[in-house]
């Protein structure tokens, strides 16, 4: 029998320290006790107590290699922070969904043996949920966050989840810092508050103090985080994957969803108020688009390289902080994804939908990226404890839409088990499914070796030249929203001291960026650049394809006209409009002083979608102002018909006006300053080209010099 240990012996001092076998322990205000490290703070322990030695850095074979499962530490803190919501998702709470297909363009059994790209013109059912990261499920939808991208095609060979977002990197490169991440960027737990931004310490406390969150830094602050619609952003599949043939030939790839509508975002005082008018107005846009037979389209186009190149790029591939851009390697389309019919009840597929990276079938394999392979390790545990048990695979949105056999039996919910006497395999009855070693899954055989280290790889340290790559592909309005955005959210953060890190960040990606954010949080002095493990590169060209202005769609499909009309309203100039809308595949809606509608110019009862006050301009992408002589007087004492055109002039829309709306352009402080986005209407005859220059969407040239009220000189 084991002798029991003595009972240690505990002295207490005048200060509450404890000494126990030796150790000295300080007890706290509450009684917990405290064992300080050499800088004073508390060691950082399992919840077992075992101090930890490396809270940066996951366990892995070598320094590029992948993760192990002894990893103890690690799959403690992913398993907790998997489970700290109940039942809303911890991240991506809020979302949105909707049914499919995917179309495969060509059969590419050289590069993959995946069943679903085996056939050209064969289609595959699919869900596609959306979402939000950081806010919760009851947060507006035009919060500045990353958007998620989840796509889970029903294939013949089982379910395969592509779960990315609409940005192709991510703040960090190993998913151990992943619960430190949103923990920052979620509510600060003693106020509960902010809500579903990232306006605050914590967040640019935890971002200033981790150099790999650089280049995501310049991508979210930067319009992708304030789409225009959900029909209207990229996708990406953010980590490198590999495509595996029958012949076990790996191809590396990474994967991009291209909107066929082009991309589209809004400003970020528009955001503020399209939040404020619908904070449903994704939800709203996605719904109306596939009601209407509208259907959302998008390409599904890959990067392909092989070994050679992954050694030659100037970063490493496994690195999910970084791209490839696509000038260096363009992209191939191999198929299209149509989101054609919405759920019949959001909580039974769009809630209850459970998306997780490791659901592959044959043909697709994994990198070595230490995010994606947290990603993998992590996303059963998250499953389990949102919808109750292990047989969340049971609820028809989550089912596979092939056949299915395994011995796994019972649980919580469960809605079939095995038939037959054997439930285990191998057994002599000959009852149940067996492996197939022809067909079934087979890994990629990588060869690994190196030694069992916490090591974040030397190919990993640039943390600067993408952001400063990035910056630079931006056009100049672009490059204005960025310093603006950073100018709010840091002038949000109360420590003078994370504001200068961030500054200090900057310095090392454009020393013109720095300035104007220092400037404008009132630094009388620029701090130091931060020291950087490697230098920034000036050489990196830069990347049309990274900016939305640059590859904005051009025409005016899929978009919204608003049409602010009053009684008198000229009736064929007004069906004119409707028809030249209709025919450049847009939609429009009214706007009118009563939501009853108003009386046109041939007497007919015209209803409105919106009265003035409940259809603000945000809402629209151009607006047009067809009023008449009789009711103008009356449509300028509504203050929100002045708001209407002031807004959108503001935001740089395109306006289009007859000649009786004139007063109310005055009053909205623009008659003695238009520019070449308020146009006068033509006459019917007209109307088509003056449709087709709203396909330009924007007008950015305008924005340095908004003055609404004064007639300041407008660029031409």
């Amino acid at each position: 029998m084991a002798k029991r240990p003595p009972k240690p012996e505990s002295t207490a001092s005048s200060d509450d320290t404890i000494n126990i076998h030796d150790q000295k322990l300080h007890r706290g205000a509450g009684g917990e006790l405290h064992q300080f490290a050499e800088d004073g703070h508390d060691i950082l322990t399992t919840s077992q107590g075992a101090p930890i030695a490396d809270d940066q850095n996951s366990l892995r074979v070598g320094s590029r290699g992948p993760l192990l499962v002894d990893d103890f530490h690690f799959r403690e803190k992913i398993f907790h922070f998997d489970h700290e919501r109940i039942p809303e998702r911890v991240v991506h709470a809020r979302g949105y969904g909707a049914h499919g297909f995917f179309e495969t363009y060509e059969a590419l059994p050289d590069i993959t043996c995946a069943d679903v790209f085996q056939r050209a013109g064969e289609t595959t059912p699919v869900f596609v949920r959306f979402s939000t990261v950081a806010g919760n499920k009851g947060s507006a939808d035009l919060a500045r966050d990353v958007r998620g991208f989840a796509v889970k095609m029903y294939t013949k060979e089982g379910n395969w989840d592509l779960v990315g977002n609409n940005i192709p990197v991510f703040f960090i490169q190993d998913a151990i810092k992943f619960p430190d991440l949103i923990h920052a960027a979620k509510q600060e737990p003693d106020r509960a508050f902010p809500q579903a931004q990232t306006a605050h310490d914590n967040f640019w406390d935890f971002i200033s103090l981790t150099p790999e969150s650089m280049n995501m830094v310049m991508w979210i602050m930067s319009d992708r985080t304030i789409p225009r619609s959900l029909r209207f952003m990229e996708g990406f599949g953010v980590h490198t994957f590999r495509f595996v043939n029958a012949e076990d030939k790996s191809t590396f790839v990474k994967f991009h969803w291209k909107p066929k509508l082009g991309l589209q975002s809004v400003a970020w005082n528009e955001a503020v108020k399209i939040n404020g008018a619908d904070p449903d107005f994704h939800r709203r846009d996605l719904w109306n688009a596939i009601l209407s037979g509208n259907f959302p389209e998008w390409e599904l186009a890959v990067q392909l390289f092989d070994q050679d190149f992954a050694d030659s790029f100037d970063f490493d591939v496994l690195d999910p902080t970084k791209i490839i851009p696509e000038e260096i390697l363009p992209v191939r389309p191999i198929g299209r994804l149509v989101l054609d019919r919405m759920p019949d009840n959001f909580f039974a597929e769009t809630e209850q939908v459970a998306f997780m990276t490791q659901n592959v079938p044959p043909g697709i394999d994994f990198s070595n990226d230490p995010l994606l392979q947290g990603r993998n390790f992590s996303y059963l545990d998250t499953q389990l404890k949102r919808l109750g048990g292990p047989n969340f695979t049971h609820l028809p949105i989550n089912t596979p839409k092939c056949p299915m056999h395994n011995f796994q039996q019972d649980g919580h919910m469960a809605m079939r088990n095995p038939v037959g006497r054997a439930n285990y395999q191998p057994n002599s009855n000959g009852d149940g499914p067996r492996e197939s070693p022809s067909r079934g899954y087979r890994h990629f055989p990588a060869e690994e070796q190196g030694q069992k280290v916490r090591l974040r790889p030397e190919s990993f340290a640039d943390h600067y030249s993408q952001a400063r790559q990035f910056f630079i592909s931006q056009t100049g309005a672009e490059q204005r929203h960025i310093a603006m955005a950073l100018t709010f959210e840091l002038s949000k953060v109360g420590n003078v001291a994370i504001r200068e890190r961030m500054v200090s960040h900057l310095l090392n990606i454009d020393e013109t960026l720095a300035t104007t954010v220092a400037q404008k949080l009132g630094f009388q002095t620029l701090p130091k650049p931060t020291d950087a493990a490697m230098p920034t590169r000036q050489d990196l060209a830069p990347s049309p394809s990274l900016s939305i202005i640059e590859r904005g769609p051009k025409r005016f499909e899929g978009r919204m006209l608003g049409i602010l009309i009053t009684d008198g309203v000229d009736a064929k100039l007004l069906t004119g409009l409707a028809d030249a809308i209709s025919k450049e595949k847009a939609d429009f809606e009214l706007i009118a002083p009563k939501v009853g509608g108003i009386i046109a110019s041939d007497g007919t009862l015209i209803k409105a979608h919106h009265m003035i006050d409940g259809g603000p301009s945000v809402l629209f992408d151009a607006v047009a102002l067809l009023t008449s002589a009789t009711a103008i007087d009356d449509l300028m004492n509504e203050a929100a018909a002045r708001d209407f055109v002031a807004d959108a002039f503001q935001h740089c829309k395109y306006i289009g006006y007859d000649q009786s709306a004139l007063p109310l352009l005055q009053k909205a402080g623009i008659a003695d300053v238009l520019d070449k986005g308020v146009l006068p209407l033509p006459g019917e005859e007209g109307l088509s080209a003056f449709v087709a220059e709203l396909g330009k969407l924007r007008v950015w040239g305008r924005e340095p010099s908004v003055k609404l009220g004064k007639a300041s000189p407008q660029p031409k």
